[in-house]
C-alpha cells in the first residue's frame, strides 16, 4: 500500500481539478473541430464524452474545496464524505451522456452519412486523447497517493474516454478503408455500452461509501494483524465496526481487559491499541471502549444497538 499525504492538507487536490477542466476545455475543442470536418457521429459521441468530462471536473473541483475543509459544530466529523457526491454525480452524467451517443448512432445508422477528411479528423482526436491520457495518468496516481475517490473516478472517467477514442479511431479509419458507412455508428453503440459501465461501477462505488459500508477485507485484515500481539497478552476485542468517509477511515471496538486493571492501565493500553491500528493503516481514526473481561455484561454488549433492559 502506498503512503498517503496527510488528511491535514488536502486543499492542495484542486489543483488537480483544474488540470482536468483545462484538459476536458482543450479536447472538446479538438473533438468538436474533428467532427465538424468529418461528420463522423463516432467523432460526435468522443466529443460528447469530453463535454461529460468537464462537467465532472467541474463537480470534482467544487466536492474536493468543501472536502478539504476542517471539522466545525455542524460536521464533527469533517466534510470529506462530500467527495462521494462528486464521483457519484460524475457516474451519472457518464450514463446520460452514453444514453445521448446511442441515440445519435442510431439515427446514423438507420440514416448513414459519408464521412469527409478522414486524416484531419483522425490526427485532431488522437492528439485530444494523448492529452487524456497524459492527465489521467497524473490523476491516477494522485488518487493513489491521497486516497482520493473523486480524482480516481475523474482519472476512469478520463481512461474509458481514451479507450473509446481508439475504438472510434478505428471506426473511422475501417469506414475509410472498406467504404461501409453503418461502421461508424455501429461503434458508436459500442463506445456508448462502455461508457454506461464505466458510470455503473462509478456510482456503484460512490453508493457503497455513502452508505456506510466497512472496510474491504484486506484493510481489516491489517487491523487483526495490528492487535494480535496484545490478544497474545490476553487482551480481547470484539465489536469491531468500520466504515471509510473519502480518504478517512473510521474503526471502533471494545477493548476487554482484566477486572482489576487500575484505570490508568486500561487507558495506557488503549492509546497503544489506537497509535498500533493507525500506524498500520494511515488516516485512520479509531475509537475503543474498554470493559472488563470478569463482567458477563461485556460479553453481551457487541450490537449496534445494545438491549439495555437486560
Amino acid at each position: 500500500m502506498s503512503q498517503p499525504v496527510s488528511l491535514t492538507n488536502r486543499s492542495s487536490l484542486t489543483r488537480f481539478a483544474w488540470l482536468s477542466v483545462a484538459a476536458a476545455v482543450l479536447t472538446i475543442g479538438l473533438k468538436a473541430s474533428a467532427y465538424l470536418v468529418t461528420g463522423s457521429v463516432g467523432l460526435l459521441s468522443d466529443a460528447l464524452e469530453s463535454g461529460v468530462n468537464l462537467v465532472g471536473a467541474l463537480m470534482a473541483l467544487v466536492m474536493l474545496t468543501i472536502a478539504a475543509r476542517p471539522a466545525d459544530d455542524e460536521h464533527t466529523y469533517g466534510h470529506s464524505k462530500a467527495e462521494y457526491f462528486s464521483s457519484g454525480a460524475e457516474g451519472t452524467l457518464i450514463v446520460i451522456a452514453a444514453i445521448s451517443i446511442a441515440v445519435t448512432a442510431i439515427g446514423r445508422l438507420l440514416h448513414p452519412q459519408p464521412i469527409e477528411q478522414v486524416g484531419v479528423g483522425l490526427i485532431v482526436s488522437l492528439a485530444a486523447s494523448a492529452i487524456n491520457l497524459g492527465v489521467a495518468l497524473v490523476l491516477r496516481q494522485a488518487a493513489r497517493r491521497y486516497e482520493s475517490i473523486t480524482l480516481d473516478a475523474d482519472s476512469r472517467h478520463l481512461m474509458t474516454d481514451v479507450w473509446t477514442s481508439v475504438g472510434v479511431v478505428l471506426g473511422v479509419g475501417a469506414v475509410a478503408l472498406t467504404g461501409w458507412e453503418w461502421l461508424d455508428p455501429v461503434i458508436a453503440l459500442l463506445v456508448a455500452a462502455n461508457i454506461v459501465w464505466s458510470g455503473v461501477r462509478i456510482v456503484h462505488e460512490s453508493w457503497l461509501g455513502l452508505m456506510d459500508t466497512a472496510l474491504p477485507p484486506e484493510e481489516q485484515a491489517i487491523i487483526q494483524k495490528a492487535i494480535e500481539p496484545h490478544r497474545r497478552q490476553g487482551v480481547e476485542f470484539h465489536a469491531f465496526r468500520s466504515r471509510q468517509s473519502g480518504a478517512r477511515r473510521f474503526v471502533s471496538m471494545h477493548v476487554l481487559v482484566p477486572g482489576q486493571w487500575t484505570v490508568d492501565q486500561g487507558h495506557q493500553l488503549l492509546e497503544r491499541v489506537e497509535a498500533d491500528i493507525s500506524d498500520a493503516l494511515p488516516n485512520t481514526t479509531v475509537f475503543t471502549h474498554l470493559e472488563s473481561l470478569n463482567d458477563p455484561s461485556s460479553w453481551e454488549d457487541m450490537t449496534l444497538d445494545r438491549d439495555w433492559s437486560k
